[in-house]
C-alpha cells in the first residue's frame, strides 16, 4: 500500500522503551507538523504528527514509553487498545514503528517480542547504532531482519542518519505482515494459547496477541476490557488454563518473562557479537560513582534542586516583570482613549489583567520545562529519582515526584505540569493533588503583610532566629505536613496501589538534543496558554464583574459620599488645566482625587455582588475571627491569592495600588475594628488564621485550570478545591481558637 496525497493518511504508532530516543526520532520525522494533547478521557499525553516522503504522507501517533505490553494500569491498557484498534478516538494502526536501543538489545527485544505477537506490519528502528559501535557491539542487521521477519533499519535519530531509509521502509512495509509467525513459547504454552484462540468465536475480533495477554494478565485489565467480546466459555477456559499453570507452581507473569527472555538469549548471538571488550570504566560509571553515592549524591541532588528552584523562581522574574510592565502600558493606552467607566474597567481590570495573569506564568513554565528536559535527556533525572525514592516511598510516593513538588514552591502551575515525568497514573495524580499545598510565591504577599503587621519583632539565640522568620517557616511547614498526610491517605484509599517502589532504568549520560528540548518547552508552554488560559481569563472577568456591579449612584446616599464624588469631579477638571503635572499643586490635587476615589471605590465594592457575597458568608467565616470584609477579600482572591492584598486596600479605602509593603495598609489593618464596635478586627490570632487558611486553600483558578488540563477532567480540580478549602477552614478555625488561648 502507498499513501498518496489523495489517499486517506495511513496511521503509524511509534512505540519503544523509555530512553531509546523515541521522542527524538518522532520529532525528527514530523518536524513542526505535530500537535500535543491528551488521549480523550485519560491523562496520558498524546503527540501526533505527519510524515512526508516524496508525494506520500503518513499520520504518526507517539505512544507513551513502555517496557512491556502487559497492561497493569489504565494508561498501559490505553496503549494496548490503540495497538488493537480498540480506541474509538484513533484509527486502527496500519503500521507499528518500534524504536529500540542498539546498545541494549536484550532488554529492548522483550517489547519487540510482544509487538510481533500482533502480527501487524512492523518496522524496527535500530537507534543509537553509534553507541553500540562505541561499546564494541556489532549487529548483523540482515540476520536480525531474517530472524524477526520485519524490516530493521539502523539509524541515529539525534543526527538524522538513516531517516530516509527508515521512511522508505515504513511506506514499503504498509499492509505487509511479518514474514514469519513469532513463536517465543514452548510447545506446552503454545498449546494453551491455541486452545484459548480456538475457543473464541470467529467474529469475536480477538487476535492471538489479545489471547496471549489475557492468559498472562495478572491484574485483569485485559480480561476486563475484552469480556464484552467473548462468551462465558472463553472466560471459563481462560480461568481453567491459568489455574492449571498456577497449580504446577508457574507464576503467570514469570512464565511469560522466562519464555521471552529464553527466546532472546537463544537467538541474540545469531546477530549480535562483542567484537571488542566493552570499556570497563565508562564516563557513566565515573559520574555515577558520585551522583548515586548515598551521601555525595544526596548533596549534589540537593544542590541541583536548589538551583532549579532559584532558576524557576528568580530567573523568570525579569520576563514576568516585563509582561507585567506591558500590561501597565496597555492599561495606560486604554486610559488615554477610553474614559473611566464600565468599558474602561472591563478592558483593564478584566481583560488585560486576565490575559496578564495567564502570560505572567509563561516564563516560569517555559524555564521549568527547559530545565526538566535537560535533566531527563542527560540521564540525571533518573539518578535523582533513584536517590530520593527510599525517602519518598515512606509516604507512598516514588523519587520521581521530587522535582514537581519542589517546583511547586515557586508556583504550583509549572509544578503540576512537571508531573508529566511521572509514568505511573495514580502516583502522578496524587502528586498533582498535593502540589498546590506547597507554599508558592503567590502566598508570600499574604504572609509578608500579616507577619509584618501583627507578629512581634522578637529574636532568639542571640538574634540568630527571629519570631517573624519562624512564623514564615511555619507556614511552609504546614503545607508540607498536610501534603504528606493527604498523600498517605490517598495512597491508602481512593488511589490505593500496592508497593510504592518503581522500576527505573539508569540510562547512559547523553548530550541532550537542543531541538528536542525546545520542542518540549514549547509544547508545555503552549498547552498551558491554550487550555488553561481560557478558563483563567473567563474566571478573572467573572470576578471583576462581581466586584464592579451593580454600580450605585453615591451622590444621593450620604453627604460624605456626595462630597467625595464632587471632589473627584471638580479636582479632575482643575488638574486638566495644569500644564506642569510635577508641581506641588498638581500633586496636591492628585492626592485629593485619589483619597476621594478610594472612598467611593470602597463603598462600591461593599455594595457589589462580591461585597454582598462577603456579607452573606460572614456567619460562616465569623468562627475564624473574620468579618465580611475579610471574607470578601478571600473570595476576590480566587483568580490569584495575592489579589487579597489589593482587595483589602480597596475595602479599607486605600485603593488597589497598595501592596504587602505598604505601611498605610498595615496601619489601617491594625486600627480596623468590627463594624458597630470598638473591638479590633485584626489581632495576632486572626492574622495567623488567615495565613493558615491561605497556606492550605485552593484560591488560585490558574492552578485549578491546569489540574483540569492535566487530568482531562473537571472532577479532580473540583475535588482539589473542596478538600483544600475544607482543610483550610479547619486549619484556620483550630489556629484562631488555639492562638486565642495562648496569646
Amino acid at each position: 500500500m502507498s499513501a498518496s496525497t489523495n489517499d486517506p493518511l495511513a496511521t503509524v504508532v511509534v512505540l519503544g522503551n523509555p530512553n531509546t530516543g523515541k521522542s527524538t526520532l518522532f520529532n525528527a520525522l514530523t518536524g513542526i507538523r505535530q500537535q500535543t494533547g491528551n488521549f480523550p478521557g485519560v491523562t496520558v499525553e498524546k503527540r501526533s504528527g505527519s510524515l512526508a516522503h516524496g508525494d506520500h504522507h503518513l499520520s504518526l501517533i507517539d505512544l507513551p514509553g513502555t517496557y512491556s505490553l502487559a497492561p497493569r494500569s489504565p494508561d498501559e491498557m490505553l496503549t494496548v487498545n490503540v495497538l488493537l484498534g480498540r480506541n474509538p478516538a484513533e484509527l486502527e494502526p496500519d503500521l507499528i514503528l518500534c524504536v529500540v536501543d542498539a546498545s541494549n538489545l536484550e532488554r529492548n527485544l522483550f517489547l519487540v517480542s510482544q509487538v510481533l505477537d500482533l502480527h501487524r506490519p512492523t518496522v524496527i528502528a535500530l537507534n543509537m547504532i553509534d553507541v553500540a559501535t562505541r561499546d564494541g557491539i556489532e549487529i548483523d542487521v540482515a540476520e536480525m531482519r531474517k530472524l524477526l521477519g520485519v524490516p530493521v533499519i539502523p539509524i541515529q535519530a539525534k543526527r538524522k542518519i538513516g531517516l530516509e531509509a527508515l521512511k522508505s521502509a515504513m511506506f514499503t512495509a504498509l499492509n505487509h505482515n511479518p514474514e514469519i509467525e513469532h513463536a517465543p513459547f514452548n510447545e506446552e504454552m503454545q498449546q494453551r494459547i491455541s486452545k484459548l484462540q480456538s475457543a473464541c468465536p470467529d467474529d469475536c475480533g480477538l487476535k492471538r496477541f489479545a489471547v496471549t495477554r489475557m492468559l498472562f494478565d495478572t491484574d485483569g485489565f485485559m480480561t476486563d476490557q475484552l469480556k464484552s467480546q467473548v462468551d462465558d466459555n472463553v472466560i471459563e477456559t481462560l480461568r481453567s488454563e491459568q489455574k492449571e499453570m498456577q497449580s504446577k507452581g508457574q507464576s503467570l507473569a514469570q512464565s511469560e518473562s522466562h519464555a521471552r527472555y529464553n527466546w532472546i538469549t537463544e537467538h541474540l548471538s545469531e546477530f549480535v557479537s562483542q567484537v571488542k571488550p566493552k570499556r570497563k570504566v565508562t564516563i557513566t560509571d565515573r559520574l555515577d560513582a558520585w551522583l548515586t553515592h548515598p551521601v555525595a549524591g544526596i548533596l549534589i541532588a540537593g544542590l541541583v534542586m536548589i538551583v532549579l528552584f532559584q532558576l524557576v523562581f528568580w530567573a523568570a522574574e525579569p520576563a514576568s516583570a516585563m509582561i507585567d510592565g506591558l500590561n501597565g502600558i496597555l492599561a495606560s493606552v486604554v486610559n488615554q482613549f477610553i474614559p473611566a467607566g464600565t468599558l474602561n474597567s472591563l478592558l483593564i481590570d478584566g481583560l488585560i489583567n486576565g490575559v496578564g495573569s495567564v502570560l505572567i506564568f509563561l516564563p516560569q513554565i517555559l524555564l521549568l520545562f527547559f530545565i526538566l528536559a535537560i535533566l531527563e535527556d542527560t540521564g540525571y533525572l533518573a539518578r535523582a529519582a533513584f536517590l530520593m525514592d527510599k525517602y519518598l516511598s515512606r509516604i507512598g510516593l516514588s523519587g520521581i515526584t521530587l522535582f514537581p513538588l519542589l517546583s511547586s514552591f515557586a508556583c504550583a502551575i509549572p509544578g503540576i505540569m512537571a508531573t508529566r515525568v511521572i509514568k505511573d497514573h495514580r502516583e502522578r495524580l496524587i502528586t498533582i493533588l498535593i502540589a498546590p499545598l506547597m507554599s508558592c510565591s503567590a502566598r508570600l504577599p499574604v504572609y509578608v503583610l500579616l507577619i509584618a503587621a501583627f507578629v512581634p519583632k522578637k529574636s532568639y539565640l542571640g538574634g540568630f532566629i527571629g519570631l517573624r522568620g519562624l512564623t514564615m517557616f511555619a507556614m511552609y511547614l504546614v503545607g508540607i505536613i498536610v501534603a504528606i498526610a493527604v498523600a498517605w491517605i490517598l495512597k491508602k484509599t481512593w488511589l490505593k496501589t500496592g508497593s510504592s517502589s518503581f522500576v527505573l532504568e539508569l540510562p547512559s549520560y547523553k548530550v541532550p538534543s537542543l531541538r528536542n528540548i525546545l520542542q518540549r518547552m514549547f509544547d508545555g508552554g503552549w498547552s498551558f496558554v491554550r487550555d488553561a488560559g481560557t478558563i483563567i481569563v473567563v474566571v478573572t472577568i467573572i470576578v471583576w464583574a462581581a466586584a464592579y456591579f451593580p454600580r450605585i449612584d453615591v451622590a444621593n446616599l450620604s453627604p460624605d459620599l456626595a462630597k467625595a464624588a464632587l471632589t473627584v469631579e471638580t479636582q479632575s477638571v482643575e488638574l486638566e488645566k495644569l500644564t506642569d503635572l510635577e508641581s506641588e499643586k498638581a500633586k496636591s490635587l492628585l492626592a485629593q482625587i485619589s483619597e476621594s476615589q478610594n472612598q467611593l471605590d470602597a463603598y462600591q465594592l461593599r455594595n457589589s455582588f462580591l461585597g454582598r457575597s462577603g456579607q452573606l458568608i460572614e456567619p460562616v467565616v465569623e468562627p475564624l475571627g473574620w468579618d465580611w470584609r475579610i471574607g470578601s477579600a478571600v473570595i476576590a482572591s480566587f483568580p490569584a491569592r495575592e489579589v487579597i492584598v489589593s482587595t483589602m486596600g480597596v475595602i479599607f479605602g486605600l485603593g488597589a495600588d497598595t501592596d504587602e509593603e505598604s505601611d498605610s495598609l498595615r496601619q489601617k489593618l491594625k486600627t480596623a475594628t468590627w463594624e458597630d464596635s470598638d473591638k479590633p478586627l485584626f489581632t495576632l490570632p486572626v492574622a495567623l488564621s488567615i495565613m493558615v487558611f491561605f497556606a492550605l486553600c485552593a484560591q488560585c483558578i490558574s492552578t485549578l485550570a491546569v489540574i483540569k488540563r492535566e487530568t482531562n477532567s473537571y472532577s479532580w480540580p473540583t475535588f482539589t478545591f473542596v478538600y483544600m478549602t475544607v482543610l483550610a477552614y479547619i486549619g484556620a478555625w483550630v489556629t484562631f481558637h488555639l492562638a486565642n488561648q495562648i496569646f
